[in-house]
């Protein structure tokens, strides 16, 4: 029963618990602000327009111009921090996922670590190879043959 009454009840709890829901829940904020931004750039240039054709009589060619200039960079702001602030939601949506990730490689890394440890202090103990049978005195390798040990030793084996 998710009320205001409720103490416990956060109404964001259940998506800032799922990277899934958070991605989804920031790209529906990002949607909205991109819509709002097309608003917001619609409006810098109509009133760009507008206040360079606002001209006072005296007034050079510039004048207007430099009149309207604190307004557009005010408004030129204003979108840029709405540009960031995109790409911020996206960034962090990439950010939770990327969380998860590494709590989850996280417990798989201790868990390693571990193992390995384990492995360190108790070594398993290695077996000595059992000699072969010696015949005549010597010791025959089948994989020793005494000849050419490159392709460059053939040359002098061969003269």
């Amino acid at each position: 029963m998710n009320s205001n009454n409720d103490p416990n009840y956060a109404p964001l709890r259940d998506v800032a618990q799922s990277p899934e829901a958070t991605a989804r829940y920031l790209a529906d904020v990002q949607r909205v602000l991109l819509d709002i931004g097309k608003n917001l750039e619609t409006l810098a240039h109509e009133t760009r327009v507008h206040l360079r054709d606002t001209h006072v009589e005296g007034d050079r060619w510039y004048h207007a111009r430099l009149r309207a200039m604190p307004v557009e960079k005010a408004l030129g702001n204003v979108l840029k921090n709405l540009n960031n602030l995109t790409e911020g939601l996206e960034k962090s949506a990439y950010k939770r996922r990327a969380h998860d990730e590494a709590v989850v490689n996280t417990a798989k890394g201790r868990k390693e670590k571990e193992i390995e440890r384990q492995r360190k202090k108790n070594p398993p103990s290695l077996q000595a190879a059992p000699n072969p049978p010696q015949q005549g005195g010597q010791n025959q390798n089948p994989g020793y043959s005494g000849g050419p040990t490159s392709i460059y030793d053939l040359g002098r084996e061969s003269a």
